[in-house]
């Protein structure tokens, strides 16, 4: 490296680009970092190693430690990316979205749809998710087995979710993507993984963002300010995995046992409710996503200086769940605010479950009508249900 013989490049597979950034920032890695997040790579794990010469020719794709330097560091390669030599990797040209829409329609085919898409989602920016997403759908009505728009559509919907052009269901579209094409393709480790981010902790590998924590103050203390996160990890992201269903052990109280909360019958809390995996077999697990926001349509607020946001979940006979009452963390720390809220629990079906599971659930908060407005103790009905495999 010295010598000026090795450039290294990394390349992220993360879903959050910012994620790796504040990865790096803590690890103090001094090297460029790109960004893949629809695996156009097409890697089905990780790490991989590839080394390519200085004009831009592929020369191997499992370089071994013991032999790197014989092999390619110390080889004099000619530039012969003619006739049979491998795969270069060049400049290229600057991506013209509206040629690749008159490709994809003229030769209307799961490729060129695709290609459109992947340059949407690349380079289009935040005002082309949705455009991304419609192409890679137009690639699957063509090829109902073209994986790679699958999960590709899944990461756009993904990402739309996480701006304030989301629609209701994108997050469980990413999850159903993401399924569908790991169904195509099980053995990708990519997609396995993206979908065990958001799931239950049985099936986690280990806890994928319990380290942010510990770099954030690391960075803090060499007098460096980390990198920001846009979206923070939370929840199942953060969760540790588990050998055994962790089950509820100590009986919770019903809050509202007899009904007699007053029904949020204008709406000002919305739900959105998300199931990971997409379908569960009988006698594993999931987890349930619950978002709560405050109606965009109208000027509701959460009221902050009342008890906090609760989650009473109350399952079929011979299902269990992680917790009955879930109540959200420490509010912000002004009267009123609008953000949205997140509570999570772990449902585990019967062995013998042949249907989908359908578990009750309900929600209390204290929410105002406006800043300074009238405000009320309300209840929110969410129904959730758990599709089982059949």
């Amino acid at each position: 490296m010295k010598a000026g013989k090795l450039v290294i490049l990394g390349v992220t597979q993360e879903q959050h680009p910012e994620r790796c950034r504040l990865f790096a920032q803590w690890q103090q890695f001094d090297w460029p970092i790109l960004h893949d997040p629809i695996n156009v790579l097409e890697s089905s794990a990780v790490p991989i190693v590839v080394a390519i010469d200085e004009f831009g020719i592929v020369r191997d794709t499992r370089p071994q430690p013991a032999t790197f330097a014989e092999m390619f560091l110390e080889q004099a390669f000619a530039d012969d990316a003619g006739g049979d030599a491998p795969a270069r990797i060049g400049p290229q040209q600057p991506i013209d979205a509206r040629k690749l829409e008159r490709t994809a329609k003229d030769k209307n085919t799961s490729t060129a749809w695709r290609e459109y898409g992947d340059a949407l989602a690349l380079w289009g920016g935040e005002t082309q998710v949705s455009a991304a997403i419609d192409a890679y759908g137009e690639a699957i009505e063509l090829d109902a087995k073209d994986a790679r728009s699958y999960f590709r559509r899944g990461v756009c919907a993904r990402r739309r979710y996480e701006t304030a052009e989301r629609r209701d269901g994108d997050f469980q579209r990413a999850i159903d993507d993401w399924g569908a094409a790991l169904a195509l393709e099980p053995n990708q480790y990519i997609w396995r993984r993206r979908i065990e981010q958001y799931g239950p902790r049985l099936d986690k590998p280990y806890p994928f963002y319990d380290w942010v924590g510990e770099a954030e103050a690391a960075i803090r203390k060499r007098g460096e300010t980390p990198i920001e996160l846009p979206v923070r990890p939370g929840g199942a992201e953060i969760a540790h995995p588990s050998r055994e269903f962790a089950a509820e052990k100590a009986a919770a109280e019903n809050p509202d046992a007899e009904g007699k909360i007053a029904r949020d019958a204008a709406g000002m809390i919305r739900a959105e409710v998300t199931v990971v995996p997409q379908r569960v077999k009988p006698g594993e697990s999931a987890r349930v996503h619950v978002v709560l926001r405050p109606n965009a349509k109208s000027a509701a607020h959460w009221n902050n200086e009342a008890e906090q946001l609760r989650l009473w979940i109350d399952p079929p006979e011979g299902t269990a769940v992680s917790a009955r009452l879930v109540e959200a963390g420490e509010p912000p720390p002004m009267a009123a605010s609008q953000e949205e809220r997140t509570l999570d629990f772990e449902v585990k079906i019967p062995g013998d479950a042949r249907e989908d599971v359908r578990v009750r659930t309900y929600a209390l908060y204290h929410v105002c009508d406006d800043v300074g407005g009238q405000c009320q103790f309300l209840r929110l009905d969410i129904a959730v249900a758990v599709p089982v495999a059949k």
